[in-house]
């Protein structure tokens, strides 16, 4: 169904909302309403531009909402008419919230979240793909970080409907157990972890001084929840942006005010805590993160057992001495749906999905050895969130596709500077296509 047509700063945005089936095995069954974002260039609003779709980072994040021609955007626009989709449960199509869900016991909530991992979204994306263009007519695809497992499993399951495929930062272990991606991923942490506390050494003592209160009196957050010493080391998810050392030595350094008692952390400090740590709002994060890398095995809460194995992070400073006390990166944890007063009403339908083995194949390594489709990746060096070693395996494994490893950028290399990233896999791509 298309809506409203809007123009913005040398942009027209058009809405379109489509009606899918919630289990594409079942399409006369129950139905959910996907939303998708149509740009395209003012001046180029009548060319038969071809399309393309931007598959977000997350899971769990909608599609940018645009508010004029910048960046990655800026750039696509100059070739492309842009579809921004909100992938099924973020944004405009039919959220998953707390709010949403609670109507649902807790059985009933995770059998119907095992319909939110990329092949749903393959699945939206085509039915959407024969709406807007028709069966025989194909498209290219651009995701970031998640949204290149997105577009790894197009490749796998119907790339026939592809174009060209563009990945940054989002090349996904094919056959890995989700203990080996955390294992990875936490080395990859205690390096970002030093290399932080070299730049800012005075923050070692500013973070045990944190740690202490945390441990002597509970902390409770303005907007409900608990500001345990866990989840304060999960502000570490900030390091593994370009940014991300700056703002996290920024948000730290006002922490403490004085009170009528004594020290205590600020109102500003604790809402700031709350506004990086997104997990109530787009809640398939936290449900769902780990069931992304799980292929017919349960993760069991992969995260939290593999954390075991690393003392760097536990967060009891009486037993660290003069240690610097660690962030975590990105892992969900059992206990977050305590911490987290928006997440409570989840809890039994998440421990449910963390033991549900029954998760289908979502890459199939044999299909893409024999790949037609042509591919280029951004392959960040240095990437806390999405394993170097682990990307560089899977590209060699997709026939022809060509792959930039870079250290200029973190994984946000897209949002810091997308219009040269995009720029220069674009024109890696034309070298693809001749």
């Amino acid at each position: 169904m298309k809506l409203m047509t809007h123009y913005v700063s040398g942009l027209v945005l058009t809405d379109h909302i489509f009606e899918v089936p919630l289990d594409h095995a079942q399409p006369n069954g129950a139905k959910i309403e996907v939303f998708a974002r149509e740009v395209v260039a003012s001046r180029k609003v009548n060319q038969g531009l071809p399309w393309l779709v931007f598959f977000q980072g997350g899971p769990g994040s909608p599609a940018p909402r645009p508010t004029g021609s910048s960046g990655w955007l800026k750039r696509a626009l100059q070739d492309y008419r842009v579809l921004l989709l909100d992938q099924r449960g973020t944004g405009r199509s039919t959220p998953v919230t707390a709010q949403t869900l609670a109507h649902l016991p807790p059985q009933a909530m995770a059998d119907y979240l095992k319909h939110f991992r990329a092949d749903a979204i393959v699945g939206d994306a085509e039915y959407i793909r024969r709406e807007l263009l028709g069966p025989d007519e194909k498209w290219s695809v651009l995701g970031q970080s998640y949204g290149g497992f997105i577009i790894t499993h197009y490749l796998s399951a119907a790339a026939s409907a592809l174009h060209q495929a563009i990945i940054t930062g989002g090349l996904p272990p094919l056959t890995r157990h989700a203990d080996e991606v955390y294992r990875a991923t936490y080395k990859r942490v205690i390096g970002k972890n030093a290399r932080y506390y070299q730049r800012y050494p005075d923050d070692i003592a500013r973070v045990r001084d944190i740690m202490r209160h945390l441990q002597a009196s509970e902390v409770q957050l303005p907007a409900g929840g608990v500001l345990s010493p866990r989840r304060f080391q999960q502000l570490g998810l900030m390091l593994g942006a370009g940014d991300g050392f700056e703002a996290m030595h920024y948000l730290l350094e006002n922490a403490f005010v004085g009170g009528p008692n004594g020290r205590v952390l600020s109102h500003n400090f604790l809402r700031a805590v709350e506004n990086e740590q997104h997990y109530e709002t787009n809640p398939i994060f936290a449900i769902l993160h780990e069931a992304i890398y799980c292929q017919g095995h349960a993760s069991r809460w992969s995260a939290q057992r593999v954390r075991d194995e690393y003392p760097e992070f536990t967060p009891d400073v009486t037993t660290r001495g003069e240690q610097p006390v660690y962030f975590t990166g990105e892992m969900i944890y059992p206990w977050q749906f305590d911490d987290y007063a928006g997440l409570r009403p989840l809890k039994e339908a998440a421990h449910i999905l963390a033991d549900y083995d029954g998760w289908p194949v979502l890459y199939r390594p044999e299909v893409l050895q024999t790949n037609t489709v042509p591919c280029v990746a951004a392959v960040y060096y240095d990437d806390m969130y999405v394993e170097r070693e682990f990307s560089e395996e899977t590209a060699r494994a997709i026939r022809g596709l060509k792959m930039w490893v870079t250290s200029e950028y973190e994984h946000n290399g897209l949002r810091a500077d997308g219009e040269t990233v995009l720029g220069h896999l674009l024109e890696m791509s034309e070298c693809v296509n001749a």
